[in-house]
């Protein structure tokens, strides 16, 4: 696969990406990826944020909180 000045990879088939782009900016195509991505850490967020104040010492979470 090639790589840009800085090594990160770049898309092989050139003229696709810039089909999917130009979808994308006209609103053709929606990026459904990084909302689904955004939802589910949301989700998760909201868990792991309750489970951790649960296993905190109240002087722990007066020290955190303040």
């Amino acid at each position: 696969m090639p790589t840009g000045l800085k090594g990160q990879k770049r898309p092989t088939d050139v003229i696709g990406n810039a089909v999917r782009v130009m979808r994308l900016a006209t609103g053709e195509e929606g990026d459904d990826a990084q909302d689904a991505d955004a939802k589910a850490a949301k989700i998760l967020g909201a868990k792991g944020g309750k489970k951790r104040a649960a296993n905190m010492t109240p002087e722990r979470r007066a020290e955190k909180w303040c």
